[in-house]
């Protein structure tokens, strides 16, 4: 079972190939975290998990749940007799719980190698940017002479780019058109992405977006699928916003 939103940059199939070798009923993946209130936190005693808490007020350990566990069939008895927690919901933790005080084997592994939650924007391109990293030059579309491009480009099969800078490491999927517009360091823009005259940079853009005619650089931003971001031509001059839950605008 492994989280949508979690990211461990080198993979698990060690820890999977572990769990085949040895089979206990549940392995857990621990890492230590500053800000264990956040999180899931294990109590250990020894290497033996002796209890799991959701988000504590007051951690007893730095030791947060990644959000990667392996079950046999034993978990599906846990879920059926735990009941939801005071948030409504019910809590791996407390399923794993069950599984602890009915004598079953939970392993943990300690990873310590690079693991994020990326339930926040700051966290989102913080794992972006570390993916990235690695990225390795690949031009399967085309780029016009008048094009400069730098470092470790990726461009998707399809797309066109035209009379512009790209710094990277960067990605730019199939299907998207690129002109006169500077892409930066650290940016991942999806398929069948429209940027004209605009700059952006340290940023992810989701499928199907347009920006066009932006005066001030885009960075440090999470743009979802299908948003159209341009400069409005309409009077009285005004900000016009359409903005989901949890959205942050920071206007210049």
């Amino acid at each position: 079972m492994y989280l949508g939103d979690n990211l461990i940059l080198d993979g698990i199939t060690p820890l999977v190939r572990e769990f085949e070798r040895d089979r206990p009923n549940s392995q857990i993946l621990l890492a230590h975290v500053p800000n264990p209130q956040e999180f899931g936190v294990a109590e250990l005693d020894g290497t033996r998990v002796k209890r799991l808490t959701e988000k504590p007020k007051e951690p007893r350990s730095d030791l947060a749940l990644v959000g990667v566990y392996m079950f046999d069939s034993g978990i599906f008895d846990a879920v059926s007799a735990i009941k939801p927690s005071a948030r409504g919901e019910l809590e791996i933790t407390d399923a794993i719980q069950w599984l602890i005080d009915h004598g079953k084997n939970v392993n943990c592994h300690i990873i310590t190698g690079w693991w994020k939650d990326t339930g926040k924007l700051e966290d989102m391109l913080e794992a972006n940017r570390m993916v990235l990293s690695r990225a390795k030059r690949s031009l399967r579309g085309t780029m016009d002479a008048k094009t400069r491009s730098e470092g470790e480009v990726i461009v998707g099969a399809g797309s066109v780019i035209e009379n512009s800078i790209l710094r990277g490491p960067l990605i730019i999927g199939d299907r998207c058109v690129i002109q006169n517009t500077y892409v930066g360091p650290f940016t991942s823009i999806y398929d069948d992405v429209t940027i004209r005259n605009s700059e952006i940079e340290h940023s992810i853009v989701l499928e199907r977006c347009t920006i066009e005619d932006i005066p001030v650089r885009i960075e440090g931003s999470l743009i979802g699928k299908e948003v159209r971001i341009q400069r409005s031509q309409l009077k009285p001059t005004a900000y016009r916003f359409m903005v989901g839950d949890s959205s942050l605008v920071d206007v210049l």
